[in-house]
């Protein structure tokens, strides 16, 4: 019986191996079904999408830009001297010909004094000569020099009559005196800079619109323009001038001028809003569109995956019109009721599947 023992216990064990070799073999066989099931369920890559569609969208758009006075003068000094009296200061309402400020002449007076008594002299010597050249008593050369003469001194006196003249500094445009560099006792040569003076009246508006919008603008057409400092308010202006040539953004920069309110509420520097409406206005236009998101690296690509039936997906290329802030117009490529991806592009290729989240 003790010789029979160690048989039954081999026997034992060899029916332990077996048995644990095979529950280990269901045990992965099992995994193996469960990771096929889990991978075929991931294999969805999971998106945002939205419905192609026809929308009734405004066709108004604006385009920002800051407001410059209609005429801006630095006004500088014609001749040098001292400054005598200034009769204005900043702030001051100025008209065309008033005098700003006056300039030493006491100099410039003596010199056109001399310059009247030449040209007075000239006169004399010129009617001298011409009737003595009647009778034969000079020649036609002297004559000659006495007529230069004559017209040499008549200009030196013209010439010293401005300088005086220029003594008393006079506006040249309407406007407010901004800025004012000159005081009693100042010295001023040619071209030094005495007055900033602009003209409020009116304002410009410098905006930019792209190639799309600018088609339908026209020389005087009348434009709504607010104001960020006044928003409850709208101001009237007309367009003055369309750039010809689009800048370096591919934009046509274009000028509205806007007539200011008796308090000039207005002002130079203020940030402004052009709102140029539709022609079409009271009509209203069905556009298919589809969200900016659905593109695939941005609109100017032009391509968006469409959602297909068996939950594939298609990169498409599609042909694009205006922008609407978020929406994209869509001119060809896309039919109404189709699903586009909105999120998730980076993931997928041309015909991978897809499971729209809920």
């Amino acid at each position: 019986m003790k010789k029979a023992r160690p048989f039954i216990y081999g026997a034992i064990a060899i029916i332990l191996v077996i048995a644990g070799a095979f529950t280990l073999k269901r045990n992965k066989e099992k995994n193996q079904e469960q990771t096929a099931i889990v991978a075929q369920t991931n294999s969805a890559i999971i998106v945002n999408s939205a419905v192609v569609k026809y929308e009734h969208i405004s066709t108004d758009y604006s385009s920002n830009g800051t407001f410059a006075p209609f005429q801006e003068l630095t006004f500088p000094s014609e001749i040098s001297g001292r400054i005598v009296r200034v009769f204005v200061d900043e702030g001051s309402y100025v008209r065309i010909g008033q005098t700003l400020a006056t300039i030493k002449k006491d100099q410039l007076e003596v010199d056109n004094s001399t310059a009247r008594a030449t040209y007075q002299n000239a006169i004399i010597d010129n009617q001298r000569y011409e009737n003595a050249f009647k009778t034969g008593g000079v020649t036609k050369q002297q004559v000659d020099n006495s007529r230069l003469q004559l017209k040499n001194s008549k200009a030196q006196l013209e010439q010293s009559n401005i300088r005086v003249g220029d003594t008393n500094v006079k506006a040249t445009i309407n406007g407010v005196v901004n800025k004012r560099f000159i005081e009693p006792g100042s010295v001023v040569a040619p071209g030094t800079q005495m007055f900033d003076i602009v003209n409020v009246s009116s304002l410009k508006l410098k905006v930019t619109v792209n190639e799309t919008q600018v088609a339908n603008l026209h020389l005087g057409d009348e434009i709504e323009v607010k104001a960020s400092v006044f928003p409850e308010e709208t101001f009237s202006g007309r367009i003055t001038f369309i750039a010809p040539l689009a800048d370096a953004s591919l934009s046509f920069p274009v000028e509205i001028q806007i007539d200011n309110n008796s308090q000039n509420k207005l002002r130079a520097g203020m940030y402004g809003t052009a709102v140029f409406s539709s022609k079409d206005k009271g009509i209203s236009h069905a556009i298919l569109i589809v969200p900016k998101e659905a593109f695939v690296d941005g609109v100017s690509s032009g391509q968006v995956f469409v959602i297909n039936k068996d939950s594939s997906v298609t990169l498409t290329k599609v042909t694009t019109g205006r922008i609407f802030g978020d929406q994209i117009e869509i001119i060809s490529g896309l039919k109404p009721d189709q699903n586009v991806v909105t999120t998730g592009q980076i993931n997928l290729t041309n015909g991978a599947k897809v499971q729209v989240a809920k």
